[in-house]
């Protein structure tokens, strides 16, 4: 496996579109010809190198080639995006669009993300260490198809419209998110450790959606069928009791997603 290390060196105070920080567009390249990858910053390209130090050559394929970012990028975006192997740790917080429509590799965020973290991700998995806002795996806007596979992980919070369209891979949430979590859902799975502010599940046909702490306000449009005790899902365990619905029959003529509610937070359900 062979390592590029990039440094952040430039100027920021533009966001700047680095979508080319792949391992499939490093593979098989020296540092100098990564350096002369462009980015877009505003309405012109520069050089991967004026925004980055770069040490170490790419390996003879993606899949052969790990990327690290040794510090904070939250104004960098599009990092990973599309990547079908390899694998990316940025050594701090990382900004928007990390992972989009990635199908494949593997990566790691020491610190928070940005919205949009795996937007319309086919396969693969990222692992946010710290916390993310809104969009986490969700479809781009004006379309209905949001993650479609692999695994997402965020070790903090979420905030808003968690896995909306998601039809197919996992979100694991080890703390809390807010509004919408789940809207329009057609497969998957989302498991939520922590709380839930409303509208959990809105308009989702199909999926799953586990809450293990407290639903401020629950979505109309649910009906209870059972009580379950320490669900599985693969090798994704949610211990404790669950309150068990299907729904959102708001929706007519169209199948129903199951959601999972702890029954010790969610008493008055």
């Amino acid at each position: 496996m062979a390592d590029v290390i990039l440094k952040p060196t430039g100027n920021f105070d533009l966001t700047v579109e680095a979508e080319i920080v792949t391992p499939d567009n490093f593979a098989g390249k020296s540092s100098d010809e990564i350096g002369k990858l462009l980015v877009w910053q505003g309405p012109a390209e520069y050089p991967l190198a004026d925004y980055f130090s770069i040490e170490g050559n790419g390996g003879s394929s993606a899949e052969d080639t790990t990327i690290i970012i040794d510090g904070n990028i939250p104004r960098v975006k599009r990092i990973g995006q599309e990547m079908t192997a390899g694998k990316v740790i940025i050594k701090g917080s990382a900004g928007m669009h990390i992972g989009s429509g990635m199908s494949g590799g593997e990566i790691i965020v020491e610190g928070d993300a940005d919205s949009w973290a795996g937007m319309e991700m086919k396969g693969g998995s990222i692992h946010i260490k710290g916390n993310t806002k809104d969009h986490l795996g969700c479809a781009y806007r004006g379309s209905w198809k949001g993650m479609s596979g692999g695994r997402i992980t965020v070790d903090g919070d979420a905030v808003s419209q968690v896995g909306g369209g998601l039809s197919g891979g996992e979100i694991i949430i080890g703390g809390s998110v807010e509004h919408f979590c789940g809207i329009r859902i057609n497969g998957g799975l989302i498991y939520v450790k922590g709380n839930a502010f409303r509208t959990v599940g809105a308009e989702m046909t199909g999926g799953t959606i586990v809450i293990g702490g407290c639903i401020e306000r629950f979505t109309p449009g649910f009906e209870m069928t059972d009580v379950e005790s320490d669900i599985k899902f693969n090798d994704i365990e949610c211990p404790g009791e669950y309150k068990k619905f299907t729904g959102d029959y708001a929706i007519p003529q169209k199948g129903k997603g199951t959601l999972y509610v702890s029954c010790d937070k969610n008493e008055c359900l």
